[in-house]
């Protein structure tokens, strides 16, 4: 019984495993299926940052799906097709809605969620 339940759990783990990776090729991609994928696999991300600011549009929770995701400016700007300074814009302006600190680390922010 206790190998089953071993095994059980390595499955729990490589499903995971997958879905992140997933997720971080469609962030890569910059595909829109990012939002709904993610949406699927982490709803209490949504339920919180919605409890905080209830009037995201898509494209700011796709961003904030970024940051809690870890990528750097560079990546981001990178993945998006836009300058570096406009992603430090974005980051800003989301600072603003979510009223998050500028002593506090944004990544931190997003991963404490």
């Amino acid at each position: 019984m206790k190998n089953e339940k071993t095994e059980f759990n390595l499955e729990d783990l490589n499903q995971k495993i997958f879905v992140q990776d997933e997720i971080l090729a469609l962030a890569k991609e910059n595909s829109p299926r990012l939002l709904n994928k993610f949406r699927l696999v982490e709803p209490d991300f949504f339920s919180k940052l919605s409890a905080i600011q209830p009037n995201l549009k898509n494209s700011e929770l796709i961003f904030c799906i970024y940051l809690k995701l870890n990528l750097t400016t560079k990546e981001i700007a990178t993945y998006t097709f836009v300058t570096p300074k406009a992603i430090q814009n974005r980051k800003n302006r989301l600072r603003k809605k979510l009223n998050i600190a500028s002593e506090m680390d944004i990544y931190k922010w997003f991963n404490d969620l």
